[in-house]
């Protein structure tokens, strides 16, 4: 047998030394109140599970409650005050009303506050009138200058925590109330600094306007006619409205040819101020806090004079009026008489402001929010019927 030969073991190689790679730091503990809301993939660490950081960031935001912008003082503030009915729908409601009396309503109103109403006629301007706030909050974080909508309605306060719910549920900025309790909520308008009141009983506007305060009676249109979310349009009447009813009364007493003649003879003489003169003037103020950051053609409140009067014949005087008054509006149509719901449908305003039922008749019939002035000569001939005053009404 051949000899076995023992061979030696190879040598062992020196361990070469690793580089110790260190471990990621743990994130720190979840507390026990945040583990049961924290989002799938997230296992507490960001961006776990494929997760960005910037969502789940975003996850834990939308926990916190928003904060509501603070209400601006009364006197520095462009103050709308709206009725109930003029907000919301309260039809269903106010039938009750008037078959079973305040106690079945009242009731019934308590067993549906948390039921919303639906939006009402000025339910779309108070909308435009919190998107200008915002811009203006966004120029001018510190300015007081903004509109202030006011809840002002003679219903019981207990028919209060269903306004609330519904002006919560569409996430609408009104925390000022007044919730008269059956009584005329008349006497409060100058308590609130209003400068223009809305409602949808005539009665009550009638007498907000011989208290010197602006104020009209506001229709639901016939049909929907959508109107910009971004950029707040009003729409007046000239005579009657921004001006006194000066040459209406010239028209009612001696006709057109007298009135052309009147007009063309006192062009250089300013008209006397009407009800919503100082409206527009507000909205002008707010106007020229946008044009004065450069923002004239994107300003988000766009005004309108909408007449019946003749450019040639009697327009200038209108014009140089507003002039006089270091007022403007954006746009002046002047119609000759011819009818205003088909232009008024074309401009599509949030609210359209005449003193005269026929051209808020037909611009209601052409799906615009319209509200009827009542001042002037022209109620004598012609004044509206008033609505039963109810614990509901505006």
């Amino acid at each position: 047998m051949g000899c076995l030969i023992k061979r030696a073991p190879p040598a062992r190689q020196p361990l070469r030394e690793l580089p110790v790679r260190a471990d990621p730091p743990l994130p720190p503990p979840v507390p026990r109140s945040r583990r049961a809301m924290e989002p799938p993939g997230t296992a507490g660490a960001p961006g776990a599970a494929g997760r960005p950081w910037e969502e789940a960031k975003a996850f834990y935001d939308n926990l916190a409650p928003k904060k509501k912008p603070k209400s601006p003082k009364p006197e520095n503030a462009i103050t709308i005050a709206v009725s109930s009915r003029a907000l919301f729908r309260m039809e269903e409601e106010q039938k009750i009303y008037n078959e079973q009396g305040v106690e079945a309503y009242v009731k019934y109103q308590l067993d549906h506050e948390n039921e919303p109403f639906l939006p009402g006629a000025a339910f779309p301007f108070v909308k435009a009138l919190e998107a200008v706030n915002t811009q203006l909050r966004e120029l001018y974080p510190d300015s007081e200058e903004l509109f202030d909508i006011v809840l002002m309605t003679n219903n019981h306060a207990q028919v209060g925590v269903r306004l609330i719910n519904s002006i919560n549920h569409y996430d609408l900025f009104i925390e000022r109330f007044c919730m008269t309790g059956g009584n005329s909520p008349i006497c409060y308008l100058k308590a609130y600094h209003t400068n223009l009141y809305l409602s949808s009983d005539a009665e009550k506007v009638s007498g907000a306007i011989e208290e010197g305060i602006a104020a009209a009676t506001i229709f639901s249109p016939s049909k929907d006619l959508e109107v910009s979310e971004n950029q707040l349009r009003v729409a007046f009447d000239g005579d009657a409205v921004l001006f006194s009813d000066e040459s209406e009364q010239i028209v009612k007493a001696h006709g057109l040819d007298m009135f052309f003649e009147h007009e063309k003879a006192h062009e250089n003489k300013p008209l006397a101020q009407g009800p919503l003169k100082g409206f527009l003037e507000a909205l002008g103020k707010l106007q020229k806090k946008f044009y004065s950051k450069g923002l004239r053609m994107e300003c988000p409140i766009r005004t309108y004079l909408v007449t019946a009067r003749s450019a040639a014949s009697s327009g200038a005087r209108a014009l140089k009026t507003l002039r006089s008054w270091g007022l403007e509006t954006d746009e002046a149509l002047f119609l000759a008489g011819a009818p205003k719901g088909p232009l008024l449908k074309k401009i599509r305003p949030h609210i359209f402001f005449d003193d005269q039922m026929f051209h808020v008749e037909g611009a209601k019939e052409m799906g615009t929010v319209a509200a009827h002035v009542p001042y002037g000569i022209a109620q004598k001939h012609k004044r509206p019927a008033q609505e039963k005053q109810t614990p509901n009404s505006k």
